[in-house]
């Protein structure tokens, strides 16, 4: 593993979980890269700031707001880009 692969990797927070990728879109990240490690999973990767750990922990203590509408478009556009690529 080179330097580079590994200052990269280290700027990305990477998660399985789609519906935190939904949330976190709606804040205004965006899914950087998608890897799809196999048929059943895919792994999303959004690039690290300042505010991405506080957003992530209040929307696992339920926390976290979201527009309903916006969720859900987000929601099917991540769907469309794991299927469809």
């Amino acid at each position: 593993i080179s330097m580079k692969n590994i200052l990269k990797e280290k700027d990305f927070f990477k998660t399985s979980d789609i519906s935190l990728c939904s949330a976190l879109c709606c804040y205004g990240y965006q899914i950087e890269e998608v890897d799809k490690q196999s048929q059943s999973k895919a792994i999303f990767l959004i690039k690290k700031d300042e505010n991405l750990e506080d957003l992530i922990q209040r929307y696992f203590t339920h926390q976290l707001t979201v527009e309903p509408l916006s969720f859900f478009n987000y929601l099917k556009e991540i769907k469309t880009r794991i299927y469809n690529i």
